[in-house]
């Protein structure tokens, strides 16, 4: 099996689209054709369903896919790790972050990073806890800062890098916005939410917390963005159960205590492939954070 028929099944997965694919790859459609149908036949199953419109993966080429992704990822890391061995640093870093990333200066912190290895070519995208933890075992991701969702396993493991506890935060005509006391999921249970996405971390440590006291709440507005949803709160539309940073970005609402508990603790961390498949890119910056990565 070589690398470039794995690279063209990739291509060709990810793109749904031999004549995309091959644009992409800049190969002619029947060298591309040619280089799945010899994987095919070496695999002896079908990868694809072809229609005119596209092609769709068949049940051995899901299967494949990431197999594929990981086998070209660690190949990359190979080449990588040459290089740094030779004092230069190539290649691309590929991180994934959810937005508003306790502890981690995000914007700033890749700054570094291009300042010290310019010539590494990087790349960055925002998505939910979930998805960045699929992204980072499956090997299209270097590293991912988020919350902490799962248990290590034998293709991800986590870096502890900040916690905090969680907050209330409301328009100060709100009613809750003169209780004197910190509120408990009980006395939020018949109030209307703004929240994210069940796949963001703030959204999953607030379900787990009112999941473990026994209260049923309804996400009446869901949103993709900080920002979105702090707007909401500022016309009063809603209450929010956020990690406590959230409170700065917002002086016009106030913030309420969270009573302490298990439940409520957010914890961000950093997600990598295990040791010995973790990038010299993902390493140097961990370095930069000043964070051991193993």
């Amino acid at each position: 099996m070589e690398l470039r028929h794995l690279q063209h099944f990739v291509a060709v997965a990810e793109d749904q689209h031999f004549t995309r694919a091959a644009e992409r790859l800049l190969v002619s459609q029947s060298g591309l054709s040619a280089s799945i149908r010899a994987l095919e036949r070496e695999l002896r199953a079908p990868l694809f369903v072809r229609t005119t419109r596209r092609v769709t993966l068949t049940e051995a080429g899901r299967a494949l896919l990431e197999e594929a992704r990981r086998i070209l990822a660690q190949v990359r890391s190979a080449h990588e790790a040459v290089a740094a061995v030779q004092g230069v640093l190539r290649g691309t870093l590929s991180l994934g972050t959810e937005q508003c990333i306790a502890g981690v200066p995000v914007a700033g912190l890749l700054a570094a990073f291009r300042r010290e290895h310019p010539d590494v070519e990087i790349r960055l995208r925002q998505a939910g806890s979930g998805e960045l933890a699929e992204e980072v075992a499956a090997g299209r991701l270097d590293l991912a800062f988020a919350y902490r969702t799962q248990e290590d396993t034998d293709q991800l493991r986590s870096v502890s890098l900040a916690g905090e506890p969680m907050t209330v935060l409301c328009h100060p005509d709100h009613r809750l916005a003169a209780y004197g006391a910190p509120l408990t999921p009980r006395d939020l249970a018949d109030e209307v939410f703004v929240d994210f996405h069940p796949d963001w971390g703030p959204r999953r440590v607030t379900d787990t917390a009112f999941a473990a006291a026994g209260v049923r709440r309804t996400v009446a507005l869901e949103v993709n963005d900080v920002h979105g949803l702090l707007d909401l709160l500022d016309e009063n539309l809603g209450i929010a159960v956020v990690p406590r940073h959230f409170r700065d970005k917002r002086a016009s609402l106030t913030s309420l205590p969270l009573k302490d508990g298990d439940e409520t603790a957010y914890e961000t961390i950093a997600l990598l492939p295990p040791v010995q498949a973790t990038s010299p890119a993902a390493r140097a910056l961990m370095g930069l954070l000043g964070t051991a990565s193993g």
